[in-house]
Order: structure tokens, then C-alpha cells, then sequence
């Protein structure tokens, strides 16, 4: 399995650099001008071009890019425009609030899916199934941004409706006063302002979870080895979890890969609207600030979480099911 890892790695490396390509040229031939949000009224157009030539935006564009290019192959993003410091310094400082976001919202989804498209598939044609179908559609179809918008406008505003005895937050990672709360209370202050995020970014995955999972159940309900557990008299539970299940998770895995993509841009728009201090917001407001650096380094750290999700979603594929892990290591 490391051969296999590191042959993904190396082939990892041009889709890497092709992408940093894509990036560099169309951030860098979009219309605007930083300096032009910069400019004070009175400054004069000889200080104008200073500034240009002091962020680099004089030089012919083949040239802006071998630089920024080999800069990003060191781990050198360049400096930020509008936050006055290395790019990498402002990345790292905010990619921990965005992976507490996704794996939160990733666990969620994962769980609830497998565990209700199981449902499905041992209560198939019934009402159980047909009910979570319909709820598990509507929801598969609803942008995230709209679901957070409604959840924020239920559950915050008209809390006591849901019997809730307090309004969830809807802005920021902590409380104002959360530095004086105890440490318990700084835990539940941190899980409470996690929820409305975590929500809105889980159901939409959820129900394309539970979708495949329940077709995937029912294909292995009906082959040979489940039968026999049943004639042997095992009793269900045993079954459907230790036996179906576990067969059924193989294409289950493979969403992983595609769902990490689906999750990273859609955290985008969900920490705008929470005011979450993560990479999604950093880059929505470096774009608004035509902040060229930090947008170019966020969206090729971006590129690289998603390459690196696709090959654990493949290590996952061969750990769950070992006959592809001796299929491949037969052809190498």
C-alpha cells in the first residue's frame, strides 16, 4: 500500500502544478487593480505606479508567474496586500477553523447517512422508506447558503417556537466573553456556535449519503453469503451491521473524495453568512480587496486538500475492501 501512496503522491505533482497555472492566469487577467482600493483621494499618479511596482504589478505577466511559481514551490505564497503579512501566516492562522468546520459537518453527514440509508434498505416499500425518501430529496436539492439563511431565521429568532431555551448563535467561533467563561462552558460556548454551520453544511450530504447507501444495502442484501447468514439463524442485527453493512460501505468511501470538494466550497459561502473566521471568509474577502496573493495561495491550498482527499478516499477504498488492496499490488 506505501508503493501505491507514493506513486499517487508523484502523480499528484503536475495535476498540482497544472492547477497553480489555472490559477495564476485567471486571477491574474480578471479586471480590477488592487491599488485602486487602496488610493487615498489626494495621492498623486507618480505614487500610484509606485505602489504597482512596489507589489510587482508592473511586470509582464510570464514573468509574475515564473516568479510566483517557484515562490509556491519553496511554500512561499508571497505577502499579503490587505493584511500586511506573509500569506502563509494568514492561511495557517485560519485553516484550523476551517477543518473544525468540515470534519464536524463530515462526521455528521457520514453518520446520519449510513445509519438512515441503512433504515432504508432493511425497511424497503415501507413507510419509513418512503417518507425518508421525500425528506431526504427535499433536502439533497437545497442549496446550503439558504438552508443556513432559514436555520438561522427558525431556530435564532423564533427559538421559542422549537421549545429551545436560548437562540443559537449565528456569528463568530466564540462568545465576547469567552476568555472568562469556565472551561467547560468555553467547550459547550464552542460546540453551540458550531451547530447552525455544521448543520448547513452536513444535511445536504446527508442525504446523498443515505441515497447510496440504501442502494448499495439493497444490491448486497440479495447476494449469496447474506442468505446463508440468514439460514444459519444469525439474528438480524448481526446481519444487516456486521455483514451487509460493512460490504455496503465500499461505494459509500468513495464519496469521500467527492464530497470533501463539495464541502471546502461550500464552507465559502456558510462562514460569510456565520461570520466563521476560516479560510472560506479569508478568501471571500481577499477577492472582495482583490487581494491577488492570498487569493492565489488559499485557492492552491484549496486544490491541494482536495488532491489529498481523493487519495485518501482511495486508501479507504483498498482498507475496506482487501481484494482491490492484492488486486493492485498484483499489477505493480
Amino acid at each position: 500500500m506505501t508503493g501505491l501512496v507514493l506513486r499517487r503522491l508523484a502523480g499528484a505533482i503536475p495535476l498540482l502544478l497544472g492547477v497553480a497555472t489555472i490559477i495564476f492566469f485567471l486571477i491574474s487577467l480578471a479586471p480590477g487593480d488592487p491599488t485602486t482600493l487602496m488610493l487615498s483621494p489626494g495621492l498623486t499618479a507618480e505614487a500610484a505606479e509606485q505602489m504597482r511596482v512596489n507589489m510587482g504589478l508592473d511586470e509582464a505577466i510570464h514573468l509574475r508567474y515564473l516568479k510566483w511559481l517557484g515562490a509556491t514551490l519553496t511554500g512561499d505564497f508571497g505577502h499579503s496586500f490587505s493584511h500586511a503579512q506573509p500569506v502563509s501566516s494568514v492561511l495557517l492562522s485560519v485553516l484550523p477553523n476551517t477543518l473544525l468546520l468540515s470534519a464536524a459537518a463530515l462526521m455528521v453527514a457520514f453518520a446520519l447517512g449510513i445509519v438512515l440509508g441503512a433504515v432504508q434498505a432493511v425497511r424497503q416499500y415501507s413507510l419509513v422508506d418512503s417518507s425518508l425518501s421525500v425528506v431526504l430529496l427535499f433536502f439533497y436539492s437545497m442549496p446550503s447558503f439558504w438552508l443556513a439563511l432559514m436555520l438561522i431565521l427558525a431556530l435564532s429568532l423564533f427559538p421559542q417556537l422549537w421549545g429551545l431555551p436560548f437562540a443559537l448563535p449565528t456569528s463568530a467561533m466564540v462568545s465576547v466573553d469567552y476568555d472568562q467563561l469556565s472551561l467547560g462552558a468555553r467547550l459547550l460556548d464552542r460546540v453551540a456556535h458550531l451547530i447552525l454551520p455544521t448543520v448547513s453544511l452536513a444535511v445536504v450530504l446527508t442525504a446523498g449519503i443515505a441515497r447510496y447507501t440504501r442502494s448499495s444495502m439493497l444490491e448486497v442484501v440479495r447476494q449469496d453469503f447474506v442468505r446463508t447468514a440468514q439460514a444459519k439463524g444469525l439474528p438480524e442485527r448481526a446481519i444487516v451491521f456486521r455483514h451487509a453493512l460493512r460490504n455496503a460501505l465500499l461505494p459509500v468511501v468513495t464519496l469521500l473524495g467527492l464530497y470533501i470538494p463539495m464541502l471546502l466550497s461550500g464552507t465559502v459561502l456558510i462562514e460569510v453568512i456565520f461570520a466563521w473566521p476560516g479560510m472560506g471568509r479569508t478568501l471571500f474577502n481577499a477577492i472582495v480587496s482583490r487581494d491577488y496573493p492570498l487569493v492565489m495561495g488559499g485557492a492552491f491550498l484549496f486544490a491541494t486538500m482536495v488532491v489529498l482527499a481523493n487519495m485518501l478516499a482511495d486508501v479507504l477504498y483498498m482498507i475496506v475492501d482487501p481484494r482491490i488492496r492484492q488486486g493492485r499490488a498484483a499489477d505493480a
